[in-house]
C-alpha cells in the first residue's frame, strides 16, 4: 500500500493553509507568499481529487493508495435484476402483455432496492474499515508495531477503495 496516503483531512488543512498564506501575501504585498499560497491550494485540490478517485474493474475497486475491495454481491444481483426487469417490461410492451410488463416493473424495482442495499453495506463497511484502520495504525505506530501498523494501513486503504467505489456508483446513478 502507499506510504503517501492522500488524506481528506490533510488536503483540507493544506488548502486552508494555502488560503491563509495567499491572503497574507496579498496584505503584505509579497507576491512570493501569495504565489506559494496559491500553489499550496492548487496542490491540495489535486490531492483531494486524487483521494476520491477509484478504478473499477467489474465488481473490483482499486484506490490510488493501493486499496482493493470487492463490491457487496447484492450490488451485482440488483443490477442484474434491473436489467432483466427492464427487458421483461420492454418485451411486455412489445407483445402487449400487461402481466409480463408488470413483472418487469416489479423485478426492476426489486433490483434497485437490492443494489441500494449493497451500496449502503459497502459505504458502512468502507467507513468502518477506514476508521478502524486509521486508529489501529496510529496505535500500532505509537507502540512501534510495524507489522500491525502495515496491517491496519491495508485495512484503511481497502476500506477507502470500498467506500469510494460505492460513492462513485451512487453519484453515477444520481446523474
Amino acid at each position: 500500500m502507499s506510504s503517501d496516503n492522500s488524506s481528506s483531512l490533510k488536503t483540507y488543512v493544506d488548502s486552508a493553509t494555502g488560503a491563509v498564506q495567499s491572503a497574507l501575501g496579498s496584505l503584505t504585498g509579497s507576491t512570493a507568499d501569495k504565489a506559494q499560497g496559491e500553489q499550496a491550494r492548487t496542490n491540495a485540490a489535486s490531492s483531494q481529487e486524487s483521494s476520491h478517485t477509484v478504478g473499477k474493474f467489474g465488481p473490483i475497486a482499486v484506490s490510488p493508495s493501493g486499496g482493493v475491495s470487492q463490491d457487496d454481491p447484492a450490488r451485482a444481483e440488483g443490477s442484474w435484476n434491473q436489467t432483466v426487469g427492464s427487458g421483461k417490461e420492454m418485451l411486455g410492451n412489445l407483445v402487449g402483455s400487461q402481466d409480463l410488463k408488470n413483472q418487469g416493473i416489479q423485478q426492476n424495482a426489486a433490483g434497485k432496492g437490492q443494489e441500494a442495499q449493497g451500496q449502503l453495506s459497502d459505504l458502512g463497511n468502507g467507513m468502518g474499515d477506514r476508521v478502524q484502520g486509521a486508529l489501529g495504525a496510529g496505535l500500532a505506530g505509537l507502540t512501534g508495531d510495524k507489522a500491525g501498523q502495515a496491517k491496519f494501513q491495508d485495512m484503511h486503504d481497502d476500506g477507502k477503495a470500498k467506500l469510494r467505489s460505492a460513492q462513485k456508483d451512487i453519484e453515477k446513478e444520481a446523474q
